[in-house]
């Protein structure tokens, strides 16, 4: 097991946490998600669901082409995944920046939106969280005026072909109304709940001029990523129950190809190389951070520059490390927050340009959503998936990828 260091225990289990408050054309070439632009029209014949929170409005635009088989012999793609946890827009322009950048790269995202910031403050009491107080949550609920910021995202992300997972609700990660206790029964009613909360936000809003989200949340809703990835094994049966495909919970993973738990494909962030470090990092900025300033948001200015250098390295070193050896996927996990004065921000950044410029020139190199990724995954031999699963970290093929996968069986 890779060891990821001290301070890496605090990292692992605040995985996924915020800072306790609300968080701050093309078709695309094959097998990646292109995107839309900003001026992306209302797709026509759009059939209002329920109260007209949602709508369905055909086919996703912007999806890459069906998968194939790999053929025997070949090279599999480099998948690198890059995820938001919360996904609220709260006036610091993040969400809009990264979808802007996806466009520029043609870039699939996958969005997991936290199901209260859909959610009025003044309607605060519709929210009942397991083991927790009516209305209670870690995170801070949204102004109406970043409600409506977020609508507008988030209807953008979909339409540029971005998918739309889910970060639950509260995000409690300590004490007795800790996710890591509750029982997947406690799941369930935290998983209808956020699913409730975007399907009629229309209606706890009572907004009638805002535009439709442009899908069907029940189908479209297929994984998602719980607080501090905790809690996992009683999140899985109910992943499962509700025919989810993945789900990217797990923490401590290594760079190797992914199995599947309970049914569901168990995506795990993943320890990555911490340049100028003896250990490993989880793939995540808030794992970055607490390597860095000790859980610090704001720690002292001058650090800044060597951090951001360093995080944005750790990124591409993981890319970099699967992408020459055992073509691991890689995942990247993100929040839309400016801590430490925005250096993680302009490290995904930085990682996210050099890893399209390998995808601009390899079209091996495919920059997806976890949906794009578990279709290409459902899509393979299991014998093939299987001999790749041999591969260790930083593995490569004894005598290439033609030799070891002519005869996965």
């Amino acid at each position: 097991m890779l060891g990821l260091g001290a301070g890496a225990a605090a990292a692992v289990a605040l995985a996924g946490c915020g800072s306790g408050k609300a968080p701050s054309v093309s078709t695309g070439r094959p097998g990646q998600g292109g995107t839309g632009g900003p001026g992306t029209p209302t797709p026509p014949a759009a059939k209002p669901i329920g109260d007209g929170s949602t709508a369905y409005t055909g086919k996703q635009p912007h999806q890459p082409a069906p998968p194939e088989r790999l053929e025997p012999g070949q090279t599999p793609p480099q998948f690198v995944i890059f995820s938001w946890d919360g996904a609220g827009e709260v006036g610091n322009g993040l969400f809009p920046r990264f979808l802007d950048l996806a466009r520029e790269h043609n870039a699939g995202m996958t969005f997991f939106l936290s199901g209260i910031y859909l959610l009025p403050e003044s309607k605060k009491r519709l929210y009942r969280p397991p083991n927790n107080p009516v209305g209670a949550s870690d995170i801070g609920y949204l102004t109406d005026a970043h409600v409506k910021e977020t609508l507008k995202n988030v209807r953008r992300a979909w339409l540029e072909g971005h998918e739309i997972g889910t970060h639950f609700n509260g995000h409690f990660c300590g004490g007795s109304g800790s996710v890591a206790n509750w029982t997947s029964a406690q799941w369930r009613s935290e998983i209808d709940q956020a699913k409730s909360f975007v399907k009629e936000w229309r209606t706890n809003t009572g907004w009638t001029d805002l535009p439709s989200l442009p899908f069907d949340y029940d189908k479209e809703l297929i994984g998602g990523r719980a607080p501090c990835l905790l809690g996992q094994q009683n999140l899985l049966p109910t992943a499962r129950e509700l025919g989810w495909r993945y789900d990217a919970s797990s923490p401590g993973g290594v760079q190797r190809w992914p199995v599947k738990s309970n049914g569901v494909w168990d995506l795990p962030l993943q320890a990555v190389p911490f340049p100028g470090r003896s250990f490993e990092v989880l793939s995540m900025d808030y794992n970055m951070l607490a390597n860095q300033s000790l859980n610090s948001t704001r720690a002292p200015a001058h650090n800044y520059p060597r951090w951001r250098r360093q995080a944005t390295d750790a990124y591409i070193a993981g890319f970099d490390r699967a992408y020459g050896t055992n073509r691991a996927p890689f995942f990247i996990g993100n929040h839309f927050e400016e801590w430490n004065g925005g250096i993680y921000m302009d490290a995904v950044e930085g990682a996210l340009k050099h890893i399209a410029a390998k995808a601009e020139k390899n079209k091996d190199v495919r920059l997806v959503s976890f949906r794009q990724f578990v279709d290409w995954m459902d899509a393979q031999d299991p014998a093939v998936l299987d001999k790749m699963r041999t591969l260790d970290v930083g593995q490569k093929p004894a005598q290439g990828w033609a030799k070891f996968l002519t005869n996965p069986s």
